[in-house]
């Protein structure tokens, strides 16, 4: 997915500010180092760093760090693939919030993350869990499916119960893993559920024309409309899963 920062920052703000809500669970404390892991525009980045930590932040985005860079001059970004991060037996914690889910292969994630941490050093993340969005891809996969489109979920939207056996045998203890209904109302009243299908299944709408895409856009809405559109506003149906673990030695 090319990601634009701009639209993310104005249009999907909610990501950092829900994300803001693990920042408990991080050491922050000075002498600390923190890997910020698909950091997007380096909001929770700087918030890592705010209590004295070293915070790197990595993201398979040009842009993202881009923006990253000139937002928080004073912290270090850069590209990188999360599967095959260029670390090893850095950081205390890696950290990372709604990245894991855009990525297919988990036992290579998992395997980088675990060769970038220290020993006893700490996972802290949350991302989609099963059933995440599952109004949307529904409705959105019945309205492609008129046009002769088959779509595929990219995203990877586990169990609480699979994703502790991938932790387990990746090496971490599980500390905590949970999974939790999280309604997440979008930006821009109306054109909020456009704006957010316009980003986040970019790559299924480019394949149709100009014309085809806005039918597929408001007929889409039209089905999730019953579900999600609560008090003026779209609330996307967002389940997550949350985990700390730690590296065992």
């Amino acid at each position: 997915m090319k990601w634009d920062s701009n639209v993310y920052d104005d249009k999907h703000s909610f990501v950092a500010e829900y994300g803001k809500a693990m920042l408990d669970l991080v050491n922050r404390a000075q002498g600390q180092k923190i890997l910020d892991l698909g950091c997007g525009t380096g909001v929770l980045t700087n918030e890592l760093a705010k209590q004295g930590a070293t915070v790197i932040g990595t993201d398979l985005s040009p842009d993202m760090i881009k923006t990253a860079q000139s937002n928080y001059p004073h912290l270090r970004f850069q590209v990188a693939d999360a599967t095959q991060l260029p670390f090893d037996n850095e950081f205390d914690t890696v950290f990372s919030n709604a990245v894991f889910h855009w990525i297919p292969n988990q036992k290579q994630l998992l395997h980088s993350i675990q060769r970038a941490l220290k020993a006893n050093g700490m996972l802290v993340c949350e991302f989609g869990a099963k059933n995440n969005i599952a109004q949307i891809q529904t409705a959105f996969e019945q309205v492609t499916g008129k046009r002769g489109y088959c779509y595929t979920s990219p995203f990877f939207f586990p169990a609480e119960a699979e994703y502790r056996l991938l932790l387990e045998q990746a090496g971490f203890a599980v500390m905590h893993c949970i999974e939790y209904d999280r309604p997440t109302p979008l930006a821009d009243g109306e054109k909020g559920l456009h704006n957010w299908l316009c980003q986040f299944f970019v790559g299924d709408l480019q394949t149709f024309s100009e014309e085809e895409k806005s039918e597929i856009l408001r007929e889409t809405a039209e089905l999730c409309r019953s579900s999600i559109w609560k008090s003026q506003q779209w609330v996307a149906d967002y389940r997550r899963i949350q985990v700390v673990a730690v590296k065992k030695p």
